[in-house]
């Protein structure tokens, strides 16, 4: 099972994504855990995900979420801002399972 945080400022558009990754994931057969948070919580969920993607309006946050998460073993990234203004569940579930398997 693989556990993916999205994390952004306020969580709205990210969860209308979280929602598009999950049916994706569904059609897949893939047995994921898929949840939006605020960036400021990155701390608390750490130990409870595989991957973490920021919301590309707080992408001036990765290197404090790399100083996070990269102690964890947990790999983060921003997510693509076209693949997220698209709310394609597709491409960012894609790059979530790209960054897991490295």
């Amino acid at each position: 099972m693989m556990k993916i945080g999205l994390f952004c400022a306020a969580g709205m558009s990210t969860s209308m994504l979280v929602e598009k990754m999950k049916a994706v994931a569904t059609e897949r057969g893939l047995e994921t855990e898929i949840a939006a948070y605020p960036e400021s919580e990155m701390e608390t969920y750490v130990d409870t995900i595989d991957v973490a993607l920021l919301g590309p309006q707080v992408k001036y946050l990765l290197a404090k979420g790399k100083q996070i998460c990269e102690p964890k073993g947990v790999p983060i990234d921003v997510i693509n801002t076209v693949d997220y203004g698209m709310m394609n569940g597709t491409k960012v579930l894609d790059h979530a399972i790209k960054l897991a398997n490295k």
